[in-house]
């Protein structure tokens, strides 16, 4: 059956190696923290000026003034750091983020990503999705693998106004795993657990690879 976005999260903190700095986008990607395997020891950093971030709070231990870029409230790790927004943007410009983690409406086969805007609708700006994804080197995206139409958001080409191109290394879905080949483009790796290839198919509108052996993701 297809993930939610807990299962998403989940899957995405498996990529979590030893050491990294990670940034975490608003939506889905928060809740990546709440998945951090005991063995592994990361920096969650945020764009508002946190280096340290901790999961979410239980209910009724909410700290108002603890909040990520989007407005949650969040907590803070022992030895978390607080700063502004010109040091935080720093430390993305100059690459010290080894893996960004941000939402999407729409992915290309080509690794573009559309993530900010929707025309007709009022939106501030691109914000800090712009750095993000000019400056990391390994960006995987967290999204629904269709729109609430039921139509594709792995496309050949972004219909949306585009947030950065040939940035995106990697896709988790909630019915896949999938890394951006500039030859293949989609790479089918992982399936979620009970969802058919013929499903994953037939909801991905730009070109897709599918190997042989295509595992169901473990948790």
């Amino acid at each position: 059956m297809a993930l939610d976005k807990n299962g998403i999260a989940q899957r995405i903190a498996q990529e979590l190696k030893n050491g990294w700095y990670i940034n975490l986008g608003i939506g889905i990607p928060t809740l990546v923290a709440n998945y951090l395997k005991k063995d592994i020891n990361v920096e969650f950093q945020s764009e508002n000026g946190i280096l340290g971030m901790g999961p979410f709070p239980y209910e009724g231990e909410e700290d108002a003034d603890l909040i990520n870029a989007g407005k949650q409230t969040i907590t803070a790790l022992p030895g978390a750091s607080f700063f502004d927004s010109v040091m935080s943007f720093g430390m993305i410009r100059s690459k010290k983020i080894q893996l960004t983690v941000l939402g999407a409406m729409e992915v290309s086969e080509g690794g573009d990503i559309a993530n900010w805007k929707i025309p007709g609708k009022m939106v501030k700006g691109m914000g800090g999705a712009m750095d993000l994804v000019a400056s990391s080197d390994n960006i995987i995206v967290a999204m629904q693998h269709t729109n609430r139409k039921g139509e594709s958001k792995l496309l050949s080409k972004c219909s949306l106004p585009i947030t950065g191109v040939n940035c995106v290394k990697k896709i988790v879905t909630d019915l896949a795993v999938l890394e951006v080949n500039s030859k293949m483009g989609f790479v089918l790796k992982e399936r979620a657990p009970g969802v058919s290839i013929e499903e994953i198919a037939s909801k991905t509108k730009g070109k897709l690879f599918i190997p042989e052996n295509v595992p169901e993701m473990v948790f």
